[in-house]
């Protein structure tokens, strides 16, 4: 025997364990029972010339949807994120376009400026993770926090908390205003550059850590000038007052074009209290039910808040959402789109695949099992804008609105079964008018925090 494969056996002994790596006569048994049938071989043929979604869609549920809705909010236009991951901003102006269309009687077709506020997005999250670095300065390079920080200075993703605490900070402007470019459209490349100079920043704010607040506080201010600039050439400049007036479907002003500032035009056309009028309600079978929760670390700008929510059961969050789409008002919703998808049709049903007969084994996980596993979620956000309500007022369908465009899935829309929703709906954001009183006393407890790292939120929208 060799000496090392003698010291790695004498080491197992020690241990009081036996060898458990794959031996050759685990190989061999392996073989054995290789022996495929004529349908499997056919498919191990398929698998190697296509994709697995399309062996494993199932035809039987191929039959023409039924797109009819009990009830439903009429859509104000389809947008595209193109290769993006900014769907939080486009949900949340979606659905305050929505209210502004409803609330002031305009013509559909509005659209709100996504590049405008994602300069900003991106300048607060370097504020953010400068300011973060130069807090936890003085803890060593190894710690949890600190590496988390390195592995992730900003994203081009968010939720809603950034929504409010953009809008509310920055105002917001039509899109033909600021509207997007390539490089809004094609966020990846852009964003590894901002993201490699920002780690260069953060380890020579970490060189001295004796230096003074007021020496890191001056060499933050000229790495974020720095990004500033970055971000101008590769967005533009955001404006800081506008001329504009709303045009009907032919074209023609409605009234005498104003003159504004982006945040008088939130002011007079919404005015909402984005912080304070809304609830995130999550629904995570991991965590205790009726306790609200808090992500560290999770926020767009550093003197914005911490990602909030609520975790309640789905039937709680259907009820919310059946009474805000009676009420004709769109909701920001996420989800784990990709799962049981039929894109080309735009259906998420479970029946629309079968995995397990491709492959001869059960995929048997329940929805906290996935969560726990890292194997499900939320990884997208629209608008849930429809309900198809049965006699008895229960939900069998939904409906969102998303943001990949009007060619994509049922018209740019998504729907879903009420079963799809049970399993792979995560969070869903509404005016608190539409909460029971159950979840506005709930969510007034102090939150527990969760660390950024948590696997709910590894994979965000």
């Amino acid at each position: 025997m060799k000496k090392t494969t003698l010291t790695t056996a004498l080491l197992f002994c020690t241990l009081g364990l036996s060898a458990q790596g794959i031996s050759q006569e685990m190989l061999t048994r392996f073989a054995q029972t290789q022996k495929l049938s004529g349908s499997e071989r056919a498919i191990k043929n398929a698998l190697a010339a296509g994709p697995v979604s399309a062996l494993a869609l199932n035809q039987d549920n191929q039959v023409e949807q039924d797109t009819y809705f009990s009830n439903s909010v009429p859509s104000k236009g389809i947008t595209d994120q193109k290769s993006s991951g900014r769907c939080w901003l486009f949900t949340g102006m979606n659905m305050l376009r929505a209210q502004m269309i409803k609330d002031q009687h305009l013509p559909q077709g509005i659209e709100f400026s996504q590049n405008y506020l994602f300069f900003y997005d991106q300048l607060e999250k370097a504020n953010l993770f400068l300011q973060a670095i130069i807090d936890t300065r003085k803890k060593p390079m190894e710690d949890q926090t600190v590496m988390w920080l390195f592995q992730n200075p900003l994203s081009d993703g968010g939720t809603f908390t950034g929504v409010a605490d953009l809008v509310t900070k920055y105002g917001i402007v039509p899109k033909g205003v600021m509207p997007e470019n390539y490089t809004s459209n094609n966020t990846s490349q852009f964003t590894t550059f901002l993201k490699r100079k920002l780690r260069e920043d953060a380890l020579m704010l970490r060189v001295d850590s004796k230096a003074t607040d007021k020496t890191l506080q001056a060499q933050k201010e000229k790495f974020l000038s720095e990004i500033y600039h970055m971000l101008a050439l590769g967005l533009g400049t955001p404006v800081t007052e506008f001329t504009w007036a709303p045009k009907d479907s032919d074209g023609k002003t409605v009234y005498p074009p104003k003159k504004y500032t982006p945040q008088d035009f939130y002011k007079e056309f919404l005015g909402q209290d984005l912080q304070n009028d809304y609830l995130m309600l999550m629904n995570d079978p991991t965590r205790e039910y009726w306790k609200t929760y808090e992500i560290q670390y999770d926020r767009h700008t550093y003197d914005g808040h911490n990602w909030l929510y609520l975790n309640i059961p789905m039937e709680d969050i259907k009820e919310a959402a059946i009474a805000s789409i009676k009420d004709s008002t769109m909701m920001y919703f996420s989800c784990d789109v990709s799962k049981f998808l039929d894109r080309t049709r735009g259906i998420a049903d479970l029946a629309n695949y079968d995995y397990d007969a491709i492959f001869g084994v059960h995929f048997g996980m329940d929805k906290a099992q996935r969560i726990k596993s890292f194997d499900s979620g939320s990884t997208h956000a629209m608008t849930l804008k429809a309900v198809d309500l049965d006699e008895n007022g229960k939900p069998l369908k939904w409906e969102v609105e998303n943001s990949w465009g009007a060619n994509y899935g049922h018209q740019g829309h998504i729907i879903m079964t009420d079963e799809w929703f049970d399993n792979y709906m995560f969070r869903l954001v509404i005016n608190k008018k539409y909460a029971s009183e159950k979840i506005l006393k709930a969510s007034q407890q102090k939150p527990t925090l969760l660390p950024c790292w948590d696997p709910m939120f590894s994979s965000e929208e």
